[in-house]
């Protein structure tokens, strides 16, 4: 359930302005009964200045009205006419024991995907332009230390997230008349042959 804006403050207003039950109260606000309880007998929220949802938008006087005649009957927020926010997918994070790793991610997708670009790499990785031009280069600090290691398996990103990109490389490697490099090999290790 979608709850109001500031719903303390919106719980001040109905208690305040309002015949609504604590219930009916509670339940639009997404709080407890009792702490709505708390909030008219001046314990809790003391100082917290009421928020309107009349003149937010958020309800209509309409449906107060309806739910003071009625004490089951329950608060419905108003349908808004702003557009729902879009979630964009901010920087991806990497936890700081994972930070080491990411060169390791960053050697295996240019060994095994050159085909990516610099900003899908990032992405994918979280790490920067500059991070993976000094890998590539082998300039980084700590370069004698780089073993390419699958950044699936390091955690950095997710199975899905790495043949949606290597897809996408492959698709404008298409449309530019190139052809894809075939999928890397696995290797063979000891414990398979």
């Amino acid at each position: 359930m979608t709850l109001p804006l500031m719903p303390k403050a919106t719980a001040v207003w109905l208690i305040e302005k309002t015949a609504l039950t604590f219930t009916q109260i509670a339940d639009f606000c997404g709080m407890h009964p009792l702490e709505v309880q708390a909030i008219a007998d001046g314990e809790v929220a003391q100082g917290i200045v009421g928020y309107d949802p009349v003149a937010n938008s958020q309800l209509t006087m309409i449906e107060i009205r309806r739910c003071e005649a009625d004490s089951n009957a329950r608060l419905k927020l108003s349908a808004t006419t702003l557009p729902a926010p879009k979630r964009l997918r901010g920087s991806r994070y990497t936890p700081v024991a994972k930070r080491n790793d990411r060169p390791d991610a960053i050697a295996f997708l240019l060994r095994n995907y050159p085909h990516l670009t610099e900003p899908q790499v990032a992405k994918l990785l979280g790490t920067t332009k500059e991070t993976i031009q000094k890998v590539r280069e082998r300039s980084h600090w700590n370069s004698p230390n780089i073993k390419p290691r699958d950044p699936v398996i390091l955690g950095l990103c997710s199975q899905s997230d790495l043949v949606a990109a290597i897809e996408a490389a492959n698709e404008r490697l298409t449309r530019e008349g190139r052809v894809p490099p075939p999928p890397p090999q696995p290797v063979e290790t000891e414990e398979a042959a």
